[in-house]
């Protein structure tokens, strides 16, 4: 038997509020004086509706004993009538106020709220590991952030104050209706319940299709960015993509259409319908009150007074339920945000700042490391030694687990097995900042910001962000500055073409300033350059690599590189293949092994030829 019990109606509603309290706490602390000037507005636009009925019925009956010829001369009646017209005339002005307020504090909160829930969504994205940007699943989690809970926590919150104001304005509405009839009462109370249980249906099946769409929607903005951006727009135009990729949008766009006009035309029939059912009880309230004045059991001001109550009591039921329906998809909907900002990372447990043997360098001990989802390893087994003032460089086919291996020394990703040492400590030891300012990386998909030249360069130790005789030698070495100088506005220059008088570069170019970004890290003792001249002639790369050994005296340094011009340089090479080290020595000693580095060595050799 089944030990889960089905939640029963009363869980069941309560679970409408259970975020509630978590965005009530986000807006509180955005603004905690907006927060309680809607709360008063809320209370006073709840109390004064019912009370402007009643005044409006006094007024009525006022009224019509100033038309009886018996009572028409007293001035007592005109004053009365006058004192009605002038306390209403008050608590409309009230109730416009407490609205304006109420709206002001809303559109100034939203601002504010939006930027908080966005500065938490990124600080949360900072504690995040490499394999969650990489894992599809999660990368969903981060975009439904993003993109649907940054305003529902304050809609969560306005809906609840709705909520408040609606049954305060049931409760006084009550108060009156009671005194014709308790049935009127329960009568109110019945006749939105019918379109308030379709509307949480079709709201529930609503969450669940934008939920599942997640994929779909990302797929349309990266085919946005693919027809719109100019880094993928030269090879849509050439190889004649845009009617292709165009269609894939056009296509998607139908699929969500479809489901939606479904979804709306359920939901709008269903309301029609079961909205009939709420005007029926109006108008049989109405003609019963109707009734009860012909009968003489109550006054005609009474009855305009009574009229007007279930009219509005009718209204506050319907937006009550309203707003409880909106809770409940607000919920639905900020989950998304709690299920991202509660995501468990993996504590950086490292304290340390210092290894016990400055001399021992870097050790890889049996590192095996297997991505999440897959099953083929991407490193099995490797050991390796490489000592301070040492250089090493890796070569291997694409894939064979070249970069993984860069990835597992910086810590972006943890091995499966085995450990990695430096100075004679396990890298989950280290202090996470304190080991990557050690390590100076630049990646062959390095990124190309759309910032100045000197700060594309500084940011590579951002310590140095403002030091521009450090970012000038930077680029001398990294060989940036000769054409740096030639540039409208030197190292001022804006770059890339996002922002106004950017100026876009070569892809060497760019590769000169990422390795200039690089040659930044004065501090670290461990510099990697993952395919540092793929984009850089020949020339400029004996250049570079003439300057490297002065760079990495006393370091280590580790190159990734298909040019054999570049690897012979270094101290010791490994050659990778199908995730284990095939082979490592020196140039010569690989060479004379005539294995796989030798027929590589040759195969390039003879290109040039």
């Amino acid at each position: 038997m089944n030990s889960t019990a089905a939640p029963n109606p009363l869980s069941k509603f309560l679970s409408v509020f259970q975020y509630s309290k978590l965005a009530i706490d986000i807006v509180w602390n955005t603004s905690a004086s907006l927060t309680l000037l809607m709360a008063a507005a809320t209370i006073v636009s709840g109390v004064l509706p019912s009370l402007i009925a009643s005044i409006g019925g006094l007024f009525v009956d006022a009224v019509a004993a100033a038309l009886n010829p018996a009572e028409a001369e007293a001035e007592s009646v005109r004053s009365e009538v006058l004192f009605y017209v002038l306390i209403e005339a008050g608590l409309v002005v009230l109730l416009t106020a407490a609205q304006k307020v109420n709206s002001a504090s809303q559109s100034i909160l939203r601002g504010l709220l939006g930027q908080k829930i966005n500065v938490m969504i990124l600080e949360k994205a900072l504690t995040l590991e490499l394999a969650h940007f990489e894992d599809a699943e999660y990368y969903d989690k981060l975009v439904r952030a993003r993109r649907e809970a940054s305003s529902k926590p304050l809609a969560l919150v306005i809906k609840t104050f709705d909520l408040v104001r609606d049954i305060i304005l049931l409760v006084t509405i009550g108060l009156w209706l009671l005194r014709f009839s308790p049935y009127a009462v329960l009568l109110l109370c019945l006749a939105g319940v019918p379109a308030f249980m379709a509307e949480t249906k079709f709201s529930g099946e609503a969450f669940r299709i934008h939920r599942r769409r997640s994929a779909e929607r990302r797929m349309q903005i990266y085919l946005e960015l693919l027809l719109t951006r100019e880094d993928g727009v030269k090879e849509v135009k050439l190889l004649q993509l845009g009617k292709l990729f165009l269609q894939r949008y056009v296509d998607i766009f139908s699929k969500l259409y479809r489901e939606d006009r479904n979804l709306v035309l359920r939901r709008s029939f269903w309301g029609y319908v079961l909205g009939l059912l709420a005007s029926a009880a109006f108008y049989l309230a109405y003609g019963w009150v109707g009734f009860a004045a012909v009968a003489g059991a109550i006054t005609l001001g009474q009855m305009t007074m009574y009229i007007a109550q279930f009219r509005l009591g009718q209204n506050a039921v319907t937006s009550s339920l309203s707003a409880i329906n909106g809770i409940y998809e607000d919920n639905l909907y900020l989950s998304n945000l709690t299920e991202y900002l509660e995501h468990k990372v993996p504590e950086q447990t490292g304290e340390s700042v210092s290894g016990p043997d400055t001399e021992d360098g870097i050790r890889f001990d049996k590192v095996s490391f297997t991505y999440p989802g897959n099953t083929t390893p991407a490193l099995n087994c490797v050991s390796l030694h490489i000592r301070p003032g040492q250089s090493l460089a890796i070569v291997g086919e694409n894939g064979s687990g070249k970069t993984t291996l860069i990835k597992l020394l910086t810590r972006l990703y943890t091995p499966t097995t085995g450990r990695i040492m430096l100075e004679g400590l396990d890298l989950n030891d280290w202090d996470i900042n304190t080991l990557r300012s050690k390590i100076g990386v630049i990646f062959q998909d390095f990124a190309r910001y759309q910032l100045l030249v000197g700060e594309n360069i500084g940011i590579g130790e951002v310590a140095g962000l403002d030091n521009n005789d450090r970012i000038e030698q930077a680029a001398r070495q990294g060989m940036a500055d000769e054409f740096v100088r030639d540039l409208p506005e030197g190292y001022e220059t804006q770059l890339g073409t996002w922002f106004k008088d950017g100026k876009e570069l070569s892809g060497g170019q760019w590769q000169k300033i990422a390795l200039s970004r690089a040659f930044m890290r004065t501090g670290a003792d461990v510099l990697i350059l993952d395919e540092p001249t793929a984009a850089i002639d020949a020339r400029a790369e004996a250049e570079i690599f003439s300057h490297f050994s002065e760079l990495t005296t006393n370091r280590i340094s580790i190159i990734i590189s298909h040019r054999f011009s570049t690897v012979r340089m270094a101290d010791h090479i490994i050659v990778l293949n199908k995730a284990e080290i095939q082979e490592q020595g020196t140039h010569e000693q690989l060479l004379d092994n005539n294995g796989q580095y030798a027929s590589l060595f040759r195969l390039q050799a003879r290109g040039y030829q």
